[in-house]
């Protein structure tokens, strides 16, 4: 049996930005991972899509890493976001997270050179031989334009470093297909905030989520109730949060969620061109849901 990463919500973490040079602020990052754990959060996600990964140079993505992995000090698991659309460059930054003392790496699909089935086994299997820490797949074909098939899953998941799906495709009929295939072979976690209740119900183990940067304890207790046997209190929770869900995704992630954690303390709204800071519309609204729940006064 393979190790399971984590059960319950992980943190697509933002990093925290100096408003002025968008130097990464460690301060606030720091700040951000205490509270999260001390709310009792069972896994943070570094430098991954909410964290601009994509925008860090490789020395700022390192760095951050690190940073992370000695902050948290083994409190809760940390999973390096080490995908890239070069896979020498991906299987770099897996050996070098495995190193430092990361739990897992989360690696999404290769973006605007995509691949074939094929091709993205090919990839999957050069980065996991490269590991010694499980990865995490990342299948979010909105974002990089290649969508990860339930048979090439299959075809992945007897590989002994690869231990999960971050599934953000959306489509329920899929997802029910690759449980169907894989089994016990792979731990599923949603990748969609508003879908976290739906994958729980096939078989998922819980959620890498955006919700979670500013709602920690309730997206946890969201998993742990369903997984508890209280799949009615864990729906009530989906219900109860998903306008603020929408709300943290009216622009382009880490947009709208960047506002939320400034909102509540936590750093600046700074992000790195070509992201912009959110529309007044769109923060109005998010800090209209925000307000409703308790977040901010």
């Amino acid at each position: 049996m393979k190790k399971t990463l984590f059960t319950g919500a992980a943190t697509a973490i933002v990093t925290p930005m100096d408003p002025d040079t968008l130097a990464v602020d460690y301060e606030s990052f720091g700040r951000l991972i205490d509270w999260q754990i001390a709310e009792g959060i069972d896994a943070l996600v570094i430098a991954g899509t909410s964290g601009e990964g994509s925008t860090l140079t490789d020395a700022e993505h390192r760095a951050v890493l690190k940073f992370a992995v000695d902050h948290v000090a083994g409190r809760v698991p940390v999973i390096a976001g080490t995908g890239s659309n070069e896979t020498d460059y991906a299987v770099e930054l897996t050996r070098y997270s495995s190193e430092i003392g990361a739990d897992g790496c989360l690696v999404v699909t290769p973006y605007y050179n995509k691949a074939t089935q094929k091709g993205l086994v090919k990839m999957y299997e050069t980065i996991a031989d490269a590991s010694t820490v499980p990865i995490i797949l990342y299948n979010v074909p909105s974002r990089t334009g290649i969508n990860i098939e339930p048979a090439t899953y299959a075809a992945l998941a007897d590989h002994p470093m690869i231990g999960g799906i971050k599934e953000a495709n959306g489509n329920i009929s899929k997802i029910v297909e690759t449980m169907s295939l894989v089994g016990d072979k792979l731990d599923l976690y949603s990748g969609n905030d508003d879908q976290i209740v739906p994958l729980l119900s096939v078989g998922g183990k819980g959620v890498i989520s955006v919700l979670s940067n500013v709602c920690p304890k309730a997206t946890s207790r969201m998993v742990h109730r369903y997984l508890d046997g209280d799949p009615a209190g864990a729906l009530a929770l989906q219900l109860h949060y998903l306008p603020l869900i929408q709300a943290l995704f009216s622009e382009v992630n880490p947009i709208p969620v960047k506002a939320a954690t400034a909102a509540m303390g936590f750093g600046s709204d700074a992000l790195r061109l070509p992201l912009t800071i959110i529309e007044d519309a769109h923060r109005e609204r998010l800090y209209r849901e925000m307000r409703r729940v308790g977040l901010i006064q």
